[in-house]
């Protein structure tokens, strides 16, 4: 069944109806077609969820009858915040799609010194709004009940700072040694906790980054004694987190 987002100034309780509008009515009505009486899923993006069905097409907007609206748990208990060193080519959607169906709250594209890739103002505001509609595909298809946000890109310090006030900080690094220690730090990790994952680009951190990043409180782990490419390191790390906070 479709999902589509709305804002609470879009629902209306009494009237038992929430209306479509922007983008999301050209949507409904010309590339999917759907017709009065279908069902679909509409989410307030915070926690409830609505049962609908198309009322009417109008103009402007479709009009959706509410059937009944509940309170599911599809999010993480926890925020997990993934700080991506970009990545060469179009890796980077492949990384916020999976990203996103795992669970991640927001993803923040970082510049990092071995990073190929280097966007100036423009391209990257071009690629941010890029990689914000392909959050937004990924959470309507993976029954999110918010969308994540996609970052403007920052430089690895000012990543840095943006992480200070999280809980937990983690830093996959290739040299890191104990899985033990490993298994026990994730395993620490408690509902409601902010979590930020550092994940460095196709060369991998430089030292003095990861100094910087241990220095800022991250704890650096291994996620075994495979070298991973950018693109499955920070999944590998979710998939891990989502398959715990979820158990």
């Amino acid at each position: 069944m479709q999902r589509f987002f709305v804002e609470p100034h879009q629902i209306d309780e009494e009237a038992h109806q929430i209306h479509i509008t922007g983008s999301d009515v050209n949507h409904i009505s010309n590339v999917l077609r759907m017709k009065t009486g279908e069902e679909l899923w509409i989410s307030d993006g915070s926690k409830y969820e609505y049962r609908c069905t198309i009322e009417s097409f109008e103009p402007d907007e479709v009009i959706l009858h509410i059937v009944y609206s509940q309170e599911p748990e599809y999010e993480l208990p926890c925020r997990i915040y993934l700080f991506q060193g970009l990545p060469k080519a179009d890796k980077m959607e492949l990384i916020i799609q999976k990203a996103v169906e795992l669970g991640a709250y927001e993803i923040i594209p970082v510049e990092t010194k071995r990073c190929v890739v280097k966007l100036d103002g423009r391209k990257s505001a071009k690629k941010t709004a890029r990689w914000q509609q392909i959050a937004e595909s990924a959470a309507k298809q993976s029954k999110r009940m918010l969308i994540p946000n996609v970052h403007e890109v920052l430089t690895f310090r000012e990543a840095l700072k943006y992480a200070e006030s999280m809980d937990v900080r983690l830093v996959p690094y290739e040299l890191a040694r104990g899985m033990q220690e490993t298994k026990e730090i994730l395993a620490g990790i408690e509902p409601g906790q902010s979590v930020g994952i550092f994940i460095g680009p196709e060369g991998g951190f430089e030292e003095k980054e990861i100094e910087a990043a241990i220095e800022g409180g991250a704890k650096p782990i291994t996620l075994g004694r495979r070298i991973l490419r950018t693109e499955t390191a920070g999944l590998a790390i979710l998939s891990v987190l989502m398959f715990q906070l979820e158990n």
